[in-house]
């Protein structure tokens, strides 16, 4: 499974930035997908999945309200939809894929693509 991940940039404060991650690979599933993001000096935490089958999603306390995780079934893309962004989301942004236990659980996933970097000036 290969997954690439783009949309990154500078936005400012209040602004909105859509993220995609497309997906390729006869090994792909279908199964979760999530996003992730690492600040510098911080360590790489969960923002948010969602789960192919019926579209359940599950967000970070952080992004709820304002992040949005969405699929294209026909592109095999997963989008995360960042409005109000605030200077605490600047990060690199990672996507992966099939997750073997826990959705929000770095450790889990199975693959990654190669991260888009979101900064956001206040």
């Amino acid at each position: 499974v290969q997954l690439q991940a783009f949309g990154g940039g500078l936005v400012q404060a209040g602004g909105p930035l859509r993220l995609s991650c497309a997906a390729s690979g006869r090994t792909f599933s279908r199964n979760v997908m999530g996003w992730f993001r690492q600040a510098p000096g911080k360590e790489r935490e969960f923002v948010a999945a969602i789960r192919w089958s019926d579209s359940n999603t599950y967000y970070t306390d952080s992004v709820k309200g304002r992040f949005t995780i969405s699929t294209d079934n026909a592109k095999n893309t997963v989008y995360l939809q960042m409005n109000s962004l605030k200077s605490e989301d600047t990060a690199v942004y990672y996507c992966a894929a099939d997750p073997r236990w826990d959705y929000n659980s770095d450790l889990s996933y199975t693959y990654w693509g190669q991260g888009t970097l979101v900064t956001v000036s206040s």
